[in-house]
């Protein structure tokens, strides 16, 4: 399986262990990721309409060094899943979606018509993140996050979008179970624990493949054994 994402930070933080928890499974899954940080819905177009290599291009997790744009990396390869984001900021306001998410997935769907649209549902920032409350306004976390599942709702029917991966609502799950800090700098997701449920997340949800024996454990930070069964246990609960 190969998965391309139109994404920015988050979309890295999500793909950093995705391939190697896959290759624990015996399962292929080669994952790219279009790399610019903070890179908003907004100038994922105009760099579709400029045909510019802006992009630095990461894959299974890693950085190349290569950059690239948007149509050559679409038409490098067939793609299984491409996935689009807005920028986490800009998540909780449907109207920066549009229209540049529609002419995106219309553009990605004339390069490569066989693969499917997954929306990333990004996710809050956490209780006491300056950028929460000085720059968005919200008081908590929650209300930040139904704000984005609103937005990405929205969005996942404006393009009829084949998959949705709910990271936000993980995260949610997993602050719900007891969890104290998921993110590292109040907004990202953890080097340990953050990333490694949105891999597992991104696992299931592309692959429909069950993740309560897999044994990837080459963590950037460490992570507890009950934080590891934790995360699989919220996961598992999006596995159909």
């Amino acid at each position: 399986m190969n998965v391309l994402s139109i994404g920015n930070s988050f979309s890295q933080d999500a793909q950093r262990y995705l391939h190697r928890i896959a290759k624990a499974d015996g399962f292929s899954l080669n994952t790219f990721n279009l790399y610019i940080g903070g890179c908003p819905l907004s100038l994922h177009y105009r760099n579709m309409l400029s045909e510019e290599r802006a992009y630095t291009l990461e894959m299974n997790g890693e950085s190349t060094g290569f950059r690239v744009s948007l149509k050559e990396s679409l038409l490098n390869r067939n793609w299984d899943v491409v996935t689009i984001q807005q920028v986490s900021h800009e998540s909780p306001y449907y109207n920066t979606y549009q229209p540049y998410l529609n002419k995106i997935v219309e553009y990605v769907r004339h390069c490569v018509s066989k693969a499917k649209i997954a929306i990333h549902q990004t996710w809050a920032y956490e209780n006491g993140c300056q950028r929460l409350k000085e720059e968005l306004g919200y008081q908590n976390d929650i209300d930040m996050f139904n704000d984005i599942k609103a937005s990405y709702e929205k969005a996942a029917e404006a393009i009829n979008a084949d998959l949705v991966i709910p990271s936000g609502e993980v995260f949610q799950k997993l602050l719900a179970s007891g969890i104290e800090t998921i993110h590292r700098d109040t907004y990202h997701a953890g080097y340990g624990l953050g990333r490694y449920t949105l891999g597992l997340l991104w696992y299931v949800i592309l692959t429909g493949n069950d993740i309560t024996s897999n044994t990837f454990s080459d963590f950037d930070e460490e992570i507890s054994k009950a934080d590891i069964e934790t995360a699989k246990r919220c996961v598992m609960e999006f596995l159909k």
